[in-house]
């Protein structure tokens, strides 16, 4: 990877970078589609900027739906046509009694996180106000439905549909532009929530901010595009678009917005 490139991303993304550069080799030289797990957007646009560099390599991004989160690439060579067969991704209904139980989408996640397998295997967690349903790697899809038969205290059954029977998840995201004086998270996070700087690096922490799924490291950890904060209590927040900068030096950034209820 030239230079030029680099500056783009953090050295901690080194290695995800490298395993990306492995599987575009891999893709080239075998000359057949590769197949990852699911990937955060973050991820998905480092992966999009490295293909972007080949001829002889390309990509595609599926998490299920249309607009999914977290999505699995199929790398291909040129003769390739990918299918939506290809990405391997099942869907799963959580059957529940609606009337006597509610779900919440931290008890889904806690649930399956914890069923002994990698975050990356499984993919949404998607809710249309009542109705509950999941994506996960197909090869992962009796783990699940062997392992789990509650979320929470409450008994569940998970029955597999076509991808078409997927629900249209409600979309509680709100735009929102603003200016920064920075792209460390505490000002990202301020600026979001409309929190003070100093409550936002407590926050920080008191380890109630998590990146893209991970922990996060320090308050003045630069936030870069697509990448996503969940702040424990007020909600999650992307970082969607960096324009230039004010007048007062301060840049301009757009954010898509979820607020917990």
């Amino acid at each position: 990877m030239n230079d030029n490139l680099k500056q783009h991303f953090r050295d901690s993304e080194a290695p995800f970078i490298e395993q990306v550069t492995g599987w575009l080799r891999e893709a080239a030289d075998q000359y057949r589609p590769i197949l990852t797990a699911f990937l955060n957007p973050r991820q998905v646009y480092i992966a999009q900027t490295l293909v972007n560099q080949l001829d002889e390599v390309h990509m595609r991004a599926s998490g299920g739906y249309p607009g999914a989160e977290l999505q699995r690439i199929l790398f291909y060579p040129d003769y390739y046509d990918p299918q939506p067969a290809d990405f391997q991704i099942t869907l799963f209904n959580i059957v529940y009694p609606v009337k006597f139980a509610t779900l919440k989408h931290g008890q889904i996640l806690g649930t399956l996180a914890n069923s002994g397998v990698e975050r990356d295997v499984f993919g949404d967690i998607v809710s249309d106000g009542e109705d509950w349903q999941f994506y996960c790697e197909s090869e992962m899809a009796t783990y699940f439905s062997d392992q789990i038969d509650h979320f929470g205290k409450t008994k569940i059954h998970l029955t597999d549909v076509p991808l078409a029977n997927a629900i249209d998840p409600e979309n509680d995201w709100e735009a929102m532009t603003t200016t920064v004086s920075s792209l460390r998270a505490d000002s990202v996070i301020k600026a979001a929530f409309n929190l003070s700087r100093h409550h936002a690096k407590e926050l920080v922490e008191a380890a109630h901010v998590r990146l893209n799924w991970a922990d996060l490291p320090k308050a003045d950890y630069e936030i870069a595009l697509l990448d996503m904060l969940s702040v424990t209590h007020y909600g999650r927040v992307r970082l969607t678009e960096i324009g230039g900068e004010t007048k007062k030096s301060r840049l301009r950034i757009t954010l898509n917005i979820i607020h917990s209820k």
